[in-house]
């Protein structure tokens, strides 16, 4: 099956790729998550992206967007990674918490941070995940307790994607003496606020791409929290469903990296077991299935639905396609693939290391097959 699009989809491209041919990097950037000049050199690319109206282009255009459709998001995504433009450091605020925003804001909150997010003055790190409530969210123990028209901010967070080198965090904090999914707010708070400590966790490639987070009376204004007191579970729920099913991963990610795998396997077949071409065109094939899917749930979005219990499988989908994805290119190069190290290479071997905790982020795979089972299936709890 091939999507066709309109003759106003077709010229957008055409914009976007103009644009993209003229504005990507020649040279690749640092990684944003290797050293602090690498990430604030993808903020003055989020910065050059804002100066064409590209920080995110479904928001309307009073907090920095174009007011454009998601069918013309995923086209912007397709030419985005098509054209190898640098990955968006602020991934978390644009792609999560932009979205949740739009949904329960007020006004006076998406003219706030919206407009810096976009431009990329303002960095965000997500701040869920505590040492005793990773997979299991409910069990946050963080506190957020009202003093006038203040919060008073002490817990300790984990796992803080970004939060090393970024400005901002959402985090999930409960009120005192409340359990489980009750009495929880989601509540906004600078980094460099006083009281708030951040020690950065280095993942396995040496990238510092987490921070653990000491909160200890921090202040932030009520203005801060998003929504009504206590509905933060609910408010969370639409974020991990962004998360899972529409935004944070979008197809084109990996028809470009299927399409390198084609390209890898006619260079080197001649040297390699004939079953992995069996496992080239899964990949392909794979990658434009969820393509094909994403597209039908935006679709579904623009007609008025929400994003449910479904972007469960959404999320093992992409995930378990990405390792396989990078394992059939780990099993065409060999031992190869701890070699190619020259500038603007696919590097096969760091992507599959990161493809591994796919399965753990965004809500771990084995939870979310318990979310499948119970809200779509009817099945008992375990």
């Amino acid at each position: 099956m091939e999507l066709t699009y309109t003759e106003e989809q077709q010229a957008f491209r055409a914009e976007v790729r103009a644009w993209l041919e003229a504005h990507v990097p020649k040279a690749p950037l640092e990684h944003y998550d290797a050293t602090r000049a690498g990430f604030e050199a993808h903020r003055e690319w989020e910065t050059t992206l804002k100066s064409g109206d590209w920080g995110m282009v479904t928001w309307p255009r009073e907090y920095g967007g174009r007011g454009l459709d998601l069918i013309q998001w995923l086209i912007f995504e397709e030419e985005y990674y098509r054209a190898k433009a640098p990955g968006r450091v602020n991934q978390n605020g644009i792609f999560l918490l932009g979205p949740t925003l739009m949904e329960f804001g007020t006004h006076e909150q998406k003219s706030r941070f919206l407009p810096p997010m976009a431009s990329g003055e303002e960095i965000w790190a997500q701040a869920w995940s505590e040492p005793m409530a990773g997979s299991d969210l409910a069990g946050v123990r963080s506190t957020a307790v009202l003093d006038g028209d203040e919060y008073v901010l002490n817990g300790h967070k984990i796992w803080s994607s970004r939060a090393a080198f970024a400005d901002w965090a959402f985090g999930l904090f409960r009120a005192p003496g409340t359990e489980r999914h009750q009495g929880m707010s989601l509540i906004f708070f600078p980094l460099d606020a006083p009281g708030v400590t951040r020690n950065p966790i280095r993942k396995i490639n040496g990238h510092v791409g987490f921070a653990e987070i000491f909160l200890e009376d921090v202040r932030v204004p009520a203005f801060n929290r998003l929504g009504d007191e206590g509905q933060g579970w609910h408010i969370c729920m639409a974020t991990a469903g962004f998360e899972r099913g529409l935004m944070l991963r979008s197809p084109a990610r990996y028809q470009v990296a299927a399409a390198e795998l084609a390209k890898l396997w006619e260079a080197r077949k001649d040297g390699c077991d004939p079953a992995l071409e069996g496992e080239v065109i899964r990949a392909f094939m794979n990658a434009e299935a969820y393509a094909l899917s994403i597209y039908r749930t935006a679709s579904m979005l623009m007609g008025g639905a929400k994003i449910g219990p479904e972007a469960s499988t959404n999320k093992i989908f992409w995930s378990e396609m990405d390792i396989h994805l990078h394992r059939t290119a780990l099993a065409i190069l060999g031992t190869e693939a701890e070699l190619i190290t020259e500038p603007g290479a696919h590097d096969w071997i760091d992507d599959y290391i990161f493809s591994l905790s796919g399965p753990i982020y965004a809500g771990s795979n084995e939870i979310q097959r318990n979310i499948i089972s119970e809200r779509m299936l009817g099945l008992p709890r375990r």
